[in-house]
């Protein structure tokens, strides 16, 4: 098992790309990602044998499920709020791609059922996390689809994404908690990079990357100047221990701190 999954760096084929499985008994998050890519005129339909999340990446589809049809498109990651459904065993959706179009899913083991959550791109908000920290250094956008804010008690995923601004910071500071979860990265041009931690472990990330985040390693990322980079961010509920508030490492909570004074060189803005 490795933490850092780079085999999709030249992009996904057509159908169905299993990146992570909770089937393999190796796989240690508990959770399956996966990426489907439709061509035109191309349909998909199941039954989820699991609770399921739903997000569309790219494209135009229509989607049907819960005697509900969405006609649902995207242009771009990070420019425009996306689109999910978030469902238990047992829902049924079908997807007729309008243009090509992107869709990552993402499952656990549950058993229990709550009613299916829908979130429409259209109310979704963007919120400008860390405006005004730190000179602006780690300001990004922060969008998250469902939490125990909003979601069932018995819905065992969590999931958002993050926009991280060029040569800027996002889950600063760093961070940890004890829930596995996984991370998905995209850049606004392929030949874009960043960094990412896991604790003492620096990651350099290319668009297409997964990487698997454990044992409450802290996982704060930063993306190079000229290229904006897009994450979506899955984490699976542990039993009697639930997501919710991360643990920020004290020695940088400081940063936090709309007041914080950091250093500035003299003479830069004369």
């Amino acid at each position: 098992m490795t933490e850092h999954i780079t085999n999709h760096r030249s992009g996904f084929d057509f159908g169905l790309t299993r990146i992570t499985d909770f089937r393999n008994p190796d796989e240690p998050t508990g959770m399956g990602f996966a990426v489907l890519r439709l061509k035109a005129g191309e349909s998909h339909s199941e039954t989820f044998a699991h609770e399921q999340a739903w997000l569309l990446m790219q494209g135009a589809a229509k989607i049907t499920i819960g005697g509900e049809t969405l006609d649902w498109w995207r242009d771009s990651l990070f420019d425009q709020h996306g689109g999910c459904v978030h469902g238990a065993k047992g829902t049924k959706i079908s997807i007729e791609a309008v243009t090509d179009c992107e869709f990552t899913v993402y499952e656990c083991p549950n058993e229990k059922s709550f009613p299916l959550e829908v979130y429409d791109p259209t109310e979704g908000a963007d919120e400008f996390r860390g405006k005004g920290q730190v000179g602006g250094a780690c300001l990004r956008i922060v969008r998250t689809f469902f939490d125990d804010t909003n979601s069932s008690p018995d819905a065992e995923l969590v999931l958002g994404e993050v926009v991280t601004l060029p040569g800027r910071w996002s889950s600063y500071p760093p961070h940890y908690h004890d829930q596995p979860e996984i991370y998905h990265y995209r850049f606004t041009d392929p030949r874009g990079w960043g960094h990412g931690e896991l604790d003492d472990d620096v990651l350099k990330l290319r668009h297409g990357d997964t990487v698997r985040i454990l044992d409450g390693k802290t996982h704060a990322q930063v993306s190079a100047p000229g290229y904006g980079m897009y994450y979506a961010w899955v984490i699976r509920h542990l039993p009697g221990n639930r997501y919710g508030i991360p643990t920020f490492k004290p020695e940088h909570a400081w940063t936090m701190d709309k007041d914080a004074q950091i250093w500035h060189p003299k003479g830069l803005d004369e």
